[in-house]
Parts: structure tokens; C-alpha cells; sequence
């Protein structure tokens, strides 16, 4: 009898301190509900095409499909051959760290370093140097420059300098030859990335409260990079934060740069990426399986490099 007492007492006392959580809970969605109101469609179409996707494509890494058969389960099949079978795999990972290693924090520190110059500027010089910068982001048919100028024949900008100024005596194939195409797609790359990055850092450095720079200065700061690292950087943890999450996925979904200039598939895959080697399986053979697991595992890097870059990024200032 004692027993079923204390057993009722310890319901009595948990009960409510559950009802009261969500009673909290229901009373926060209703205040709150035209916000989540606002908030729904963005969230809908959010999950049907970005969060839905992503767990299908999870889960179809573990099966075989042709887009024919029904799907077939081969559990880590697609993974062991894609990491100790598919040697075009391995070249395209190892081009592709190259261009996340590389083009990845030169052109996230070239944004922030080009938008902090032009945010010292006039404001009517500041939107005129803005848009210059950021044309070549926004420019259709950029390509066709960058294939006039690495042209293969003596008409082409480079070869015909070269030639002129007695450096070599026959054109270069620039874009034939293993030796120089990555290298080329990278140059290429690093031009158009002053892009999304590059205006949130111009906006960031325009929210950014002089009273902390006065404050600053009467607290001991000296100089300009002082100044840089110990205010400007921390005010705009969540600028750097975007850019950052920007910048690592455009260095690696790089694809189209490689398949205008360099081609589908590039010479002996000197240009040959993730992305292009996903497209090759998912558009072209049609094995949805592997092209799955492909995407999973960059995705990963992804995932993993972004978490790395922002726990970096939270010691700014400290």
C-alpha cells in the first residue's frame, strides 16, 4: 500500500512539470504562429527539394539502379568500388582538394581584402568599384572570353603575345595539354569568385558600429590591423560565417568552368572533378546508385570542411 503511494506521488510530481513543458511549448507556437506562418513556404519548399533529396539520395547509395531495374540492395558495394576500384575517382577527389585547398581561401581572403578597400572609398566610387568586381559573377557567356585569350592557335590573346614577344615560337594547346589545364580552370575560377562572398563582406563592413572603433582606439588599439582583428573581424562573425559556407562550396562543386573550357571529359581527366564525375554517372550512364554515393561522399566533404572552417573562424578575436 506504502508502495503504490510513493509510486503515485512520483506520477503526481512528474506529470505536471511534463505538462507545463508543453503547455510552454504550444503556448510559444501559438504567440509566435505568424512567424512560422512566414516562415512555412520557404521551409516547404526547403524540405521537398533540399532536405528530402538529400536522405533519398542517402539511402539509394545502398542500391543498385539503372533507372530500368527496380532498385537493388548491395549494401557497401557502390562505396568499395568507388574508393579501391574507380580509379577516375581518385584523380577527380585529388583535382578537387586542389581546388579547395587552393582556390578555396585565396578567393575567401581576396573578397574580404578587395571588399575591405572598397569599403574605404567614396560611396559613389564604392558601388562603381562594386559592380566592376562583382560583373564577372553575374556575366553570361564569361567563358567565351577565357577560351579566346587560351586559344590554341596564333589568334589567341596569350599564344599571340608569346609569339610577338619572341617567348615561344609556335602556339601553345593550352587547353589540350594535361600540363597546363588545371592550372588554367583554377585562374578562371579565381576570377569569378568575387560573387555572393564578396557582397556580404561589403555589407558587413558598411553594419559595423563606429563607436567600437572609438572605443577602440581610447582602449589601446594603435593601428590598422589591430583594428582588423580585434573589432571589424568579430563584427562580422556572421558575414565571414556565409562567405565562408560560399566559398567552400563553390571550390568544391566546381564543374562547369572544367566542362567549357577543358571539356567533357577533360584530356587524360586533367580537369576532371567530383561534380563532372557525378554528371558523367547520374546524367550520362544512368547507375543512380553510384552517382548517389558519389554525391554522399561530397556532400561529407563538404559537411566536414564547413565545420572545420567555422570553428576557425569562432577564434577571430579571441
Amino acid at each position: 500500500m506504502q508502495a503504490e503511494t510513493t509510486v503515485q506521488a512520483m506520477k503526481g510530481s512528474i506529470h505536471p512539470k511534463k505538462r507545463s513543458r508543453w503547455a510552454y511549448v504550444m503556448s510559444e507556437l501559438k504567440r509566435n504562429k505568424h512567424y512560422y506562418l512566414l516562415m512555412s513556404p520557404y521551409m516547404i519548399i526547403f524540405f521537398l527539394f533540399t532536405v528530402i533529396p538529400v536522405v533519398f539520395s542517402l539511402g539509394l547509395s545502398f542500391f543498385y539502379f539503372n533507372m530500368l531495374e527496380f532498385p537493388r540492395f548491395v549494401g557497401w558495394q557502390n562505396y568499395s568500388r568507388l574508393f579501391l576500384n574507380d580509379d577516375i575517382f581518385m584523380i577527380a577527389l585529388k583535382n578537387t582538394f586542389m581546388f579547395a585547398v587552393i582556390t578555396g581561401p585565396v578567393s575567401y581572403i581576396a573578397c574580404f581584402v578587395f571588399a575591405w578597400i572598397i569599403n574605404e572609398l567614396t560611396p559613389k566610387v564604392r558601388a562603381v568599384m562594386t559592380l566592376i568586381f562583382y560583373a564577372p559573377a553575374i556575366s553570361g557567356n564569361v567563358f567565351f572570353i577565357w577560351l579566346i585569350v587560351f586559344s590554341g592557335d596564333s589568334y589567341g590573346y596569350l599564344n599571340g603575345f608569346l609569339m610577338k614577344a619572341g617567348f615561344i615560337l609556335e602556339p601553345i594547346q593550352w587547353l589540350l595539354d594535361e600540363k597546363y589545364i588545371l592550372t588554367i580552370v583554377m585562374i578562371v575560377q579565381l576570377w569569378l569568385s568575387l560573387g555572393t562572398s564578396f557582397l556580404a563582406f561589403i555589407a558587413g563592413l558598411q553594419t559595423i558600429d563606429k563607436t567600437l572603433v572609438e572605443a577602440g582606439a581610447v582602449d589601446g588599439i594603435k593601428n590598422r590591423w589591430q583594428e582588423l582583428w580585434f573589432i571589424t573581424l568579430p563584427s562580422m562573425r556572421p558575414q565571414l560565417l556565409f562567405g565562408a559556407v560560399m566559398q567552400i562550396t563553390a571550390s568544391f562543386a566546381v564543374a562547369d568552368i572544367s566542362i567549357a573550357l577543358a571539356g567533357f571529359p577533360s584530356v587524360n581527366y586533367a580537369a576532371h572533378t567530383v561534380v563532372t564525375h557525378l554528371m558523367d554517372y547520374g546524367t550520362i550512364r544512368f547507375e543512380m546508385g553510384y552517382a548517389s554515393a558519389i554525391a554522399t561522399v561530397l556532400f561529407g566533404l563538404m559537411i566536414g570542411t564547413n565545420m572545420l572552417t567555422q570553428k576557425m573562424l569562432r577564434k577571430i578575436g579571441e
